[in-house]
């Protein structure tokens, strides 16, 4: 399945035909917009003139690395240090799944161990280990056995809490109203 997140299409294409370009785009997805954050791997393959494995970024060299990411505009609000994860998630992708991405999915053989697989990624954890369990699932069909349970709460049928909801405008326009609603409450909690 193709993603239709709100972004161009060759980005949303290459989100979803290369599985570290996904990853990269969950991890980069923290203090950003979505737009920005699952736009940035399509911008790094546009300044690097090729699309990037994860073999290459994890022996990329760290300064250059971060002088690429910093280029304006930037491809995150923090470029030094999210060149510095995305290469340290380059590395264990690597180190742990030979740098085939898809690999950290396809031999899941639970929902339970796909998420846990997630959140030992650098830039992931619990709560985006659930979120990239859900997207997997929902957009992607990747489906192992007890993935909507691991996916927490991101895994319920017709939810709209994440950027696994989001497939065209009235979807992106629920999952912002959902997070404004969370933002909110948080806030007010905080007061109290």
């Amino acid at each position: 399945m193709a993603l239709s997140l709100p972004i161009d299409d060759e980005a949303n294409e290459l989100l979803s035909r290369s599985p570290f370009a996904l990853l990269l785009a969950m991890m980069l997805d923290q203090q950003v917009p979505l737009e920005k954050a699952f736009s940035s791997p399509y911008e790094l393959a546009v300044r690097l003139g090729h699309e990037p494995t994860a073999a290459e970024i994890a022996d990329f060299d760290p300064a250059a690395l971060a002088a690429i990411f910093a280029e304006r505009p930037a491809l995150h609000r923090f470029p030094k240090a999210m060149a510095a994860r995305a290469q340290e998630l380059a590395r264990t992708l690597v180190d742990s799944y030979d740098g085939d991405a898809e690999r950290v999915w396809s031999d899941a053989a639970t929902g339970a161990e796909l998420a846990a697989r997630l959140g030992k990624l650098p830039g992931f954890g619990g709560y985006k280990a659930q979120i990239t369990t859900a997207l997997l699932g929902k957009q992607f069909g990747v489906r192992p056995p007890g993935w909507r349970e691991a996916a927490g709460h991101f895994g319920h049928e017709g939810s709209h809490y994440s950027v696994a909801d989001i497939v065209d405008g009235q979807s992106l326009a629920s999952v912002r109203a959902y997070k404004k609603e969370q933002k909110a409450a948080a806030k007010a909690g905080q007061r109290h």
